[in-house]
């Protein structure tokens, strides 16, 4: 099916190339649709049965029974031409638009008024099980940027004369103060008034390690709060935030999208009219300065010999196939659009965290002061960390799992974790709050490599840092390398900070760096490279939807992604492994190559057969014989889409654990 129209009971239909209804864009307010087993779909029942109907008139036609043969070959013939026929009339009465399943309609209506009404069938069934089969290949799920919207909390806690209110967060307007507890969302954006505490805010930036805020700094719909309680006032109402923004413009480049034409439909505007044009003047002129009824037959010959027949089938066919052959090695494509437009893509941007990282935080340094061993500084850690659920306290006390627990443990809000350890008391915070002493100079050397760092003192007194960092999947160099030497640019986006993303590009290769951008940022971005040529895009988080959607291939990175970055891709990758990324760009490459090949055999036969059924040089059964070989012949190159090349890139090989 061309688009992004799905066959289902209330789902979306089939494009305007067929002849057939516009793709509607899924609201997030609208129910989710219910895919159909294909035993009960109307748009594949119809076409089989065409095909049924149409091999069954063979065989009776070759017993001898040629009254039951044309029977059936009428059944195979309205059958097929049911699933086209009906939406190409509307679109052209009620939107004026000529598609080829319009040229397909007419053709078939000429061999029958000509009697080849085995011909004609023959011409449903093939177009009709074609473009069934492709829709039914790209079929797809709704619901994701609704479960964006679930990340807002249904109630907040409002502060009125310094007593607690509870009310439903759609209800918040500007100006009103919040109190965030640990543990609870934030209801709607707003800048902190009071009160210090960590964010987990990778539903909003993806970034897996949580920010620090106090008052002043700004925060957003939807980040959980860690550790102290906070004061919030709000700047954004409860249903005009940074998530319901997000939720626009993934809707808004969707629809855009939408109206994006497939390869069939650019070349039937110009050639259906065209063809129409050419047997009315046929027609028109012969039947004036002739025969009327030789003419008028040689213009309906016309119209057969112009009707890209091989064109219509062999498109969705390689489509198909390289569809299919994609699935096997990881990547789902979700239109045959889509599928035409990857083979194009001549820049990707690229998400950091879970992306290009791993998304699980690890301690990478450990700096000790004199008479400190790196084991046991990461066990006076470790031993406090354990008893908070903070992502970096995961990290160090994964780096020493057999540290004994500390006692007499306090956690202070937005600044750290005290208590006793080994008989010493033991404090562990961020270099905001404890001194780092004569290990300054080189946690600043740390974290200008993209570390997040962890100052420990003891008794008082400093005596390590740890750093840690959401190190690169070890196959991201080899990947990049290889993605240039295909002619593809790479930029990383992401919501980190500025030093962190330079200091994992430099690793990965990658020159182009855009830091600390809001999802909407990303999406401006996305729409700054399209200048250059087609951009896509991919991530894995809800932040990366808006730029998922506004790429021309919006790539979300695995299975276990989020549900609106996976609804608002084009292509989802059902693993993490990014050599899966320079394989599926060979794969669409190499699709497009035959796509290529079938458009222009067709053409060319459109090409040849026009001037000799024109002056009447072949009639329509020569006509209709070309065709068919045609036909077979873009089948079988089709079908060569169907295998999938072994990929490029070696096996990764396993960094060394920290």
């Amino acid at each position: 099916m061309h688009g992004t129209g799905l066959l289902r009971s209330g789902g979306g239909r089939m494009s305007a190339a067929c002849g057939c209804d516009e793709p509607t864009t899924t609201s997030v307010g609208e129910a989710e649709e219910v895919a159909r087993p294909w035993w009960r779909d109307r748009g594949i029942l119809m076409p089989v049965f065409s095909g049924v109907a149409f091999l069954a008139g063979l065989i009776t036609e070759w017993a001898g029974a040629d009254t039951p043969a044309l029977v059936l070959f009428w059944i195979g013939l309205l059958l097929g031409a049911s699933t086209f026929t009906p939406g190409a009339i509307r679109n052209l009465f009620t939107k004026g638009k000529l598609g080829i399943g319009l040229l397909m309609t007419i053709s078939a209506l000429g061999a029958v008024i000509l009697g080849y009404v085995e011909e004609a069938a023959a011409l449903a069934f093939l177009y009709s099980i074609a473009e069934a089969l492709e829709d039914k290949a790209m079929d797809r799920a709704r619901g994701g940027l609704r479960a964006l919207l679930k990340l807002v909390p249904e109630t907040a806690t409002v502060l009125r004369d310094r007593v607690s209110v509870e009310v439903a967060a759609k209800d918040l307007t500007v100006g009103q103060v919040m109190l965030v507890r640990p543990g609870e969302r934030i209801a709607t954006d707003g800048v902190v008034r009071a009160g210090q505490s960590s964010l987990d805010t990778s539903a909003i930036t993806g970034e897996s390690i949580p920010v620090e805020v106090a008052p002043g700094d700004e925060v957003s719909a939807g980040a959980i709060n860690v550790a102290g309680a906070l004061e919030v006032e709000t700047t954004a109402a409860g249903t005009d935030n940074s998530l319901t923004t997000i939720v626009g413009l993934v809707e808004q480049a969707q629809a855009e999208k939408g109206d994006r034409a497939r390869i069939a439909d650019r070349i039937a505007r110009p050639l259906v009219p065209g063809v129409l044009i050419l047997a009315a003047l046929v027609a028109i002129i012969g039947s004036l300065l002739g025969d009327p009824e030789m003419w008028i037959t040689r213009a309906l010959v016309v119209l057969v010999a112009a009707s890209p027949c091989a064109l219509a089938i062999s498109v969705p066919l390689t489509v198909v196939s390289a569809i299919g052959a994609g699935s096997k090695f990881g990547v789902i494509i979700k239109s045959g659009a889509v599928f035409e437009r990857f083979g194009t893509i001549r820049h990707i941007a690229v998400d950091k965290t879970g992306t290009l990282t791993r998304n699980e935080p690890a301690v990478t340094a450990v700096l000790t002061a004199d008479g400190v061993g790196d084991a046991q500084a990461l066990a006076w850690a470790a031993a406090l960390e354990q008893h908070s659920t903070h992502p970096l306290a995961a990290a160090i006390t994964a780096a020493a799992p057999k540290a004994p627990a500390a006692t007499d443990v306090t956690e202070l809000a937005g600044h750290g974790i005290e208590g006793t350890a080994g008989g010493v008391r033991i404090t562990v915070g961020s270099p905001r709050w404890l001194d780092a002493g004569g290990l300054a100079g080189r946690v600043e050397g740390l974290e200008e490599q993209g570390m997040t760092v962890v100052i420990v003192h003891r008794d008082g007194a400093p005596v390590a840092a740890i750093g840690v960092r959401d190190e690169l999947r070890p196959e991201v160099p080899e990947v990049v390398r290889i993605l240039a030497d295909q002619g593809i640019g790479v930029t990383m986006l992401t919501g980190d900070n500025a030093r962190t993303a330079r200091a994992l590009a430099a690793q990965a290769g990658i020159d182009d760096v855009r830091a600390e951008l809001r999802p909407e940022d990303k999406a401006t971005a996305i729409g700054e490279l399209s200048k250059a040529g087609s951009v896509a895009m991919i991530g894995d988080g809800i932040n990366d939807a808006p730029a998922l959607a506004a790429a021309d291939i919006g790539i979300a990175m695995g299975a276990t992604g989020s549900d609106a970055a996976i609804e608002s891709a084009d292509v989802a990758f059902t693993g993490h492994d990014l050599r899966l990324i320079p394989r599926a760009f060979d794969h669409a490459r190499r699709g497009r190559r035959i796509m290529n090949q079938n458009i222009i055999l067709s053409l060319l036969i459109i090409i040849a057969l026009l001037p000799l059924s024109l002056f009447g040089v072949l009639g329509l059964a020569v006509v209709v014989l070309v065709h068919e070989i045609a036909e077979v012949i873009v089948i079988l190159n089709g079908l060569r889409a169907a295998r999938a090349k072994r990929p490029a890139v070696a096996a990764a090989t396993p960094s060394p654990a920290t």
